[in-house]
């Protein structure tokens, strides 16, 4: 289990089975004191990276972005789609051996702008109570930890998701953030799977905001790509119909975490897709490579 699980379901399962005894409190106190102190070795193995500095190394972060004008959508998701048509490659590579490819790309991208290689655990989890808490995440990263869990398969956009929770994991906490270096550092990596999943990535985001966050007119706009049927496939199952569970948390839960987003000094929940995406375009009109 993770350090995270343990220090929320320690002091429930102590209470219920020791009472508010002093074996049931020091149980308790033993559960936070791990969580923490791992926490505290965590903070101090990364607590002298040198951070990329957003703006100055692409022309734009999460506080300078310029909107995307849809006909740029429409002309971006159409090019991705060519792309992909004709780079398909079929996503085979089981998810511990992707984990160890993506975290070297990740690593050596970031040490290509900082000069510094931030090297953190590859491992991957299955199972976070975070999967619960937030049912239409695909993943976690717990940022006291590093602790990252994947939820469910998610086929050929997998690459991507994994590289960035990795991102968080070597301290970028923004989604924003996370997002465009998962991007940038798989783009760049040379690998047909890789490249892919990043440019799978980017063409979801884009028809998602062209849909207007709305699953029907998305699915619409996914029929009318012209992508092939076998990615065709991945995307729909993304952007498919949420169980019972999802839709009654879920967005209860969303519009929470949207706000946390807010006050940690993000725009929201918008970051995953809108504020990737227009944060590729300003940094393509600064005149930086997207590729």
């Amino acid at each position: 289990m993770a350090l995270s699980d343990i220090s929320m379901v320690a002091p429930i399962a102590s209470r219920l089975l020791l009472g508010a005894t002093l074996p049931g409190r020091m149980v308790q106190a033993a559960a936070v004191g791990a969580y923490f102190g791992s926490a505290l070795v965590d903070w101090m193995s990364r607590v002298d990276a040198r951070k990329i500095d957003f703006l100055d190394t692409y022309g734009a972060d999460v506080n300078h972005l310029t909107a995307t004008p849809e006909e740029d959508r429409e002309r971006d998701a159409k090019e991705l789609t060519d792309r992909l048509n004709d780079l398909y490659t079929p996503m085979e590579v089981p998810r511990r051996e992707l984990a160890k490819q993506v975290d070297h790309c990740l690593t050596e991208y970031i040490a290509g702008i900082t000069g510094q290689r931030i090297e953190t655990s590859q491992e991957v989890r299955d199972f976070m109570i975070a999967s619960l808490i937030f049912p239409f995440a695909l993943g976690a990263a717990d940022p006291l930890t590093g602790d990252v869990a994947i939820f469910k398969s998610t086929g050929v956009f997998e690459p991507h998701v994994i590289t960035h929770e990795f991102a968080h994991r070597k301290g970028y906490y923004k989604e924003l953030e996370a997002q465009a270096l998962a991007y940038l550092s798989l783009v760049e990596s040379g690998e047909d799977v890789l490249v892919q999943s990043a440019l799978c990535e980017r063409l979801d985001r884009q028809l998602w905001v062209l849909a207007q966050n709305d699953a029907n007119a998305y699915h619409v706009l996914l029929g009318e790509t012209g992508l092939r049927s076998e990615l065709v496939g991945h995307f729909g199952a993304r952007r498919g119909s949420p169980l019972m569970y999802e839709r009654v948390v879920g967005s209860a839960v969303r519009e929470m975490y949207d706000l946390r987003m807010k006050v940690t000094g993000q725009n929201g929940i918008s970051d995953y897709d809108e504020g990737f995406t227009d944060f590729l375009y300003t940094m393509e009109r600064a005149g930086q490579p997207l590729d």
